[in-house]
């Protein structure tokens, strides 16, 4: 189980009842409860989802001078 921390506790804990969600960025991320408090627990993982090796600039055009 993924470990996170809780605001609330303040403290690391183990996500329970956790679902890896995709955030509208498109970055990975798992949604949870803490299990003491109950407290909704979110970890934002690294990377995106589904990149590709594009060099492209944001927007998705061609970075000037390429």
């Amino acid at each position: 189980m993924p470990e996170g921390y809780c605001v609330k506790c303040k403290a690391k804990k183990e996500i329970s009842d956790a679902v890896e969600e995709t955030m509208k960025n498109g970055r990975k991320a798992i949604k949870g409860k803490c299990p003491t408090c109950g407290t909704v627990m979110f970890k934002i993982l690294g990377g995106k989802a589904g990149t590709s090796g594009s060099t492209t600039a944001a927007g998705g055009q061609a970075a000037p001078g390429a």
